[in-house]
């Protein structure tokens, strides 16, 4: 019973961090989308994502300093709830000002979702394999939606996307309802201890330089199509590339899990925005499709791995959870500003200026990532504590749902 009662806490999560981070997977075609849908030019369309991922950073900055306040399984499912509602709105409104309204109210009601769910993760036995386990569905689902979600616009146009999201939000809202796991709320001292106490610097260097990674990630993915069309390959040819980053995304998650004792985090940290740069300005310079075709299947892959082994290492650095529940925060101001930034220089300069955009951003990312001192033995385990402490940690953290002790659920 507690083995099944675990496995659908973890699955609640994992259903969790997909609605959260449909964004990581939609991107292209959200854009798109409104660009068809409602006759918008790049800037628009741009702007509007935006705004709604400006919504979940202004959501995720408020709830993830009090993620030890407040109760996370209410919140999470309240927040995708009205995540689905907001999307349903947004599938029938077609005037900007209210569709823009709209995309900000539904990033704010997901990024309290997300908050909590990334908050939770980092408080579990091994925040890196939850991590990885969340990403691994996030993959999954984004084969299942880059194979089917064209098809389905074909036929009912640019508005089924918000339904389809709508869809994915009340999912995990019921998911999050019916298993989200309960965080420990009887140790008020501690708890004061905890929000007292300030992050490191250590910790707001690695958030520095996701964020960084962040704008370049959502900047060159949210208009990879574009770019494929003005270089002038096929729809269809430029549809199938989308499938195959689904299908290369099932990799890091996996690869992640595997090297978690093996890879230095700071020196992936190092490495994430250098491959990031040389990924983007060949997808923006080459015009021969196989080696676009071959960017562009792995820019994705280059995020969720090295996010990954950083995810665990916040949760390293900070045992409270908040750094990790400001994930969406961190990734979030990032990808708010790639879309709009990206469609601006698209509209004015060119798309192809943006492999040289992803070049200086990286470069600030190379710095703070590079001012990151850890302590011995933190980067080489990707961050994750020994097993032993890890499990330790998680038994102050968590309690069974009937009272059980903790420690059993998280070597479960």
């Amino acid at each position: 019973m507690q083995t099944t009662r675990m496995l659908g806490s973890k699955l609640s999560l994992m259903a969790a961090h997909v609605a959260g981070m449909i964004d990581l997977v939609a991107l292209p075609l959200w854009v798109s989308s409104l660009m068809q849908a409602r006759a918008l030019n790049t800037q628009q369309a741009g702007m509007l994502v935006t705004l709604y991922l400006l919504g979940a950073v202004a959501s995720s900055s408020f709830f993830a300093p009090r993620l030890n306040r407040l109760r996370a399984h209410v919140a999470a499912p309240l927040g995708f709830a009205a995540a689905a509602v907001l999307f349903v709105l947004l599938s029938m409104a077609h005037d900007f000002t209210l569709t823009a309204l709209l995309h900000v109210a539904a990033g704010v009601a997901t990024g309290c979702g997300l908050s909590f769910t990334h908050g939770t993760m980092g408080r579990m036995a091994n925040p890196h394999r939850m991590f990885a386990s969340a990403h691994m569905a996030l993959a999954v689902f984004g084969i299942l939606f880059f194979a089917g979600t064209p098809v389905l616009l074909a036929h009912f146009g640019g508005d089924a996307l918000f339904l389809l999201f709508a869809v994915v939000s009340g999912c995990a809202a019921l998911a999050t309802l019916c298993a989200f796991p309960r965080l420990q709320g009887d140790a008020p001292a501690a708890m004061t201890v905890r929000r007292e106490a300030r992050l490191p610097a250590n910790v707001w260097r690695v958030i520095a330089g996701l964020v960084c990674m962040g704008v370049t990630q959502a900047m060159i993915f949210s208009f990879v199509t574009q770019i494929g069309l003005a270089h002038g390959f096929a729809q269809a040819s430029l549809d199938l590339v989308l499938v195959a980053v689904g299908i290369v995304n099932l990799l890091p998650p996996v690869l992640a899990t595997l090297l978690q004792h093996r890879l230095n985090a700071r020196y992936l940290a190092l490495a994430g925005p250098v491959l990031q740069t040389l990924l983007a300005l060949t997808i923006c310079q080459s015009g021969q499709f196989w080696l676009y075709a071959a960017c562009a299947g792995v820019y994705v892959f280059v995020m969720i791995f090295v996010h990954t082994f950083l995810f665990s290492l916040l949760a390293r650095l900070d045992t409270s959870g908040r750094a990790v529940a400001l994930t969406p925060a961190m990734l979030m101001t990032g990808s708010a500003a790639g879309p709009i930034l990206g469609g601006a220089l698209a509209l004015h300069v060119g798309l192809f200026s943006l492999g040289y955009a992803a070049l200086a951003i990286s470069l600030v990312a190379l710095y703070s990532f590079g001012r990151v001192r850890l302590p011995d033995g933190a980067g080489s385990t990707g961050g994750a504590d020994s097993a032993s402490d890890a499990a330790s940690d998680a038994a102050s953290d968590l309690v069974s749902d009937s009272g059980s002790d903790a420690a059993s659920k998280m070597a479960a």
